[in-house]
């Protein structure tokens, strides 16, 4: 089973509904610890635990990944939340939600250093 760790400009709400149907989901804005932690540190912690990291943050965990890459480093996954394919408005919670929980029902879904775009159900 995929477990998630949801970035920070994700709520609570998201989690809370995932774990409701089963799945392993944490959210940065839950944790003090994680709360405004740079990039990266949000990036390792992710891979520390073996949770695949979700984030709407295309334009800075695109170059951390490539950095890995070439470091010889992985992560456990990054699912990346486009804005163009989840707009801003009043469903993207509920869109969101229910794509990754269609993502998290696939059997094996996330492969470590794998990157993917979340995709609408």
């Amino acid at each position: 089973m995929t477990s998630l760790l949801l970035d920070e400009m994700f709520s609570g709400a998201i989690a809370e509904q995932l774990r409701s149907n089963g799945h392993d989901v944490t959210v940065v804005v839950a944790d003090p610890a994680l709360a405004g932690l740079p990039d990266d540190q949000i990036l390792g912690y992710a891979a520390d635990t073996g949770r695949a990291l979700v984030t709407a943050n295309i334009k800075d965990f695109m170059p951390l990944d490539a950095r890995n890459r070439a470091a010889n480093q992985t992560h456990a996954g990054l699912v990346l939340v486009s804005i163009k394919t989840f707009p801003q408005d009043r469903d993207v919670t509920a869109a969101i939600t229910s794509a990754l929980s269609a993502l998290l029902d696939q059997p094996g879904p996330i492969h470590p250093g794998q990157v993917l775009f979340l995709s609408r159900r």
